[in-house]
């Protein structure tokens, strides 16, 4: 196979990055947009990280947009004045992604012989189980019927404002980083017996790293939503809502966070603390 960075794998990974969103537009998990970021995203990735890297984004993509279609009928009912259902966007990708496309461009820069190598793994693939932990956390979370709490506080809140978690939501936060961390050893262990003939079993530590980082992402992402992210609400109805204009036409006023900080940004700083998290943890066997 050709070296990452190389010519012929960056004309690979975007044309499979290609394929990918252009199956996302076609189930309507993507919108054109979407499957434009996507396509960059996934391009990149695929050319400079490698194969691994690639699959990984993958399987969080699939499994995600997956969910999602499972679960779209009844989470529209439930948090519609939210913005968080229908098909991501273009900005939506790189709110998830951004990081994943940093840790490419720096990988693509630096190359796989760097130092900094196993520092950008581990944040490429913590930034992904952070991504998979809350979008597992709010699709599951949403539909558990359990009335949810503000995180920072306790009280109960309207289902689908940000800030609010159930039991269910933090369980499913778990699974989702635990599936990111299994599905990522598995793949390494692939790609080495493929490769080299040999399992590739110094990176067990993934399996514990990676759901923790993927929890404390899910977690920040619920903290920011609570208190930095956007609230607005609609004295018609009586209702909150993430929209300057609610849905009924009338003009909202913002009652918490700030204007500029929307579920985008949120999910944006979610997935580098999830980065930052998977690094700081594998500190000790990075440096042993």
């Amino acid at each position: 196979m050709p070296s990452p960075g190389s010519a012929v794998m960056l004309a690979a990974g975007f044309l499979l990055a290609g394929l990918v969103g252009l199956a996302g537009w076609r189930s309507k998990a993507l919108t054109p947009g979407g499957a434009l970021g996507a396509m960059l995203i996934g391009g990149l990735v695929f050319g400079f990280g490698g194969l691994v890297w690639a699959a990984a984004l993958i399987l969080f993509f699939v499994s995600s947009s997956l969910l999602s279609r499972l679960t779209n009928a009844r989470k529209a009912r439930a948090i519609a004045d939210f913005g968080k259902d229908g098909p991501r966007d273009f900005t939506q990708t790189l709110a998830n992604g951004g990081v994943a496309l940093l840790t490419a461009l720096a990988v693509g820069f630096r190359g796989h012989d760097s130092p900094w190598y196993p520092y950008l793994t581990l944040a490429y693939f913590g930034s992904l189980a952070a991504a998979t932990a809350d979008t597992w956390a709010t699709e599951l979370g949403t539909l558990s019927g359990q009335q949810p709490r503000l995180i920072t506080s306790g009280r109960f809140i309207q289902p689908g404002v940000s800030g609010g978690v159930t039991v269910a939501g933090l369980a499913a936060s778990l699974a989702g980083g635990a599936f990111m961390g299994l599905m990522i050893f598995g793949l390494i262990q692939a790609a080495s017996l493929i490769t080299s003939g040999q399992w590739f079993l110094q990176d067990w530590f993934l399996l514990l790293v990676l759901p923790f980082a993927g929890f404390i992402g899910s977690l920040i992402d619920s903290f920011l939503g609570a208190t930095l992210q956007r609230l607005y609400y609609c004295e018609r109805c009586q209702t909150a809502t993430e929209h300057a204009v609610h849905s009924c036409g009338h003009p909202t006023r913002i009652v918490r966070g700030f204007s500029w900080m929307n579920n985008d940004a949120v999910n944006f700083l979610a997935t580098s603390t999830g980065a930052l998290t998977a690094i700081l943890i594998s500190l000790p066997v990075l440096l042993s």
